[in-house]
């Protein structure tokens, strides 16, 4: 039994189709949240830290993050800390095992200051580095530390300079004394 050429090309477009769909949606899945639960082994997160961060800048090259590198992780978003998505961090610091860090953004929050100091949120410019590939200028969010697993961090970036940390460090040293 022969089948139609008609056929066969509809059979053809609907799995082209299909493919294409579960690919877009796939690539979805990767730009937008992920999430992590407790019975994954590797994550317990402790909770965000919670009063004034220990804040040092101490860099050195190797393998292991330091105070004042900036660095790539998976970062809980606030409201659950099961989802949230890989991002650059700076690291500020450390709690016992864990790593303190303030999270970075490419997006200009000095338009909108008013309305983020309303909602509790404080940022300070870092300018642009390494740890973005189209090196757009950063920002570095002051009043939320993150505790991060050392073995979670994926190192792909730099240091930031002394002047700049030490302007991120002011800022911390602002928001947390207020």
């Amino acid at each position: 039994m022969e089948v139609p050429r008609s056929l066969m090309r509809s059979v053809g477009r609907v799995v082209r189709d299909a493919a294409l769909d579960q690919m877009r949606k796939s690539r979805v899945r990767k730009s937008t949240r992920t999430s992590r639960t407790s019975a994954d082994p590797a994550w317990d997160y402790p909770g965000d830290f919670t009063s004034k961060p220990p804040v040092t800048y101490a860099p050195h090259p190797g393998e292991m993050a330091d105070p004042g590198e900036i660095v790539w992780g998976w970062v809980p978003y606030e409201e659950d800390y099961t989802e949230g998505k890989d991002r650059p961090v700076l690291v500020i610091g450390r709690d016992r095992d864990w790593l303190l860090c303030v999270a970075l953004t490419s997006k200009d929050h000095d338009r909108d200051a008013a309305q983020e100091a309303g909602e509790g949120r404080y940022w300070v410019d870092v300018g642009s580095g390494d740890w973005d590939r189209r090196r757009r200028p950063s920002e570095v969010r002051v009043d939320r530390i993150l505790r991060m697993d050392p073995n979670e961090i994926r190192r792909v970036s730099v240091a930031l300079d002394r002047d700049r940390f030490a302007e991120v460090a002011a800022g911390i040293e602002r928001y947390w004394d207020a």
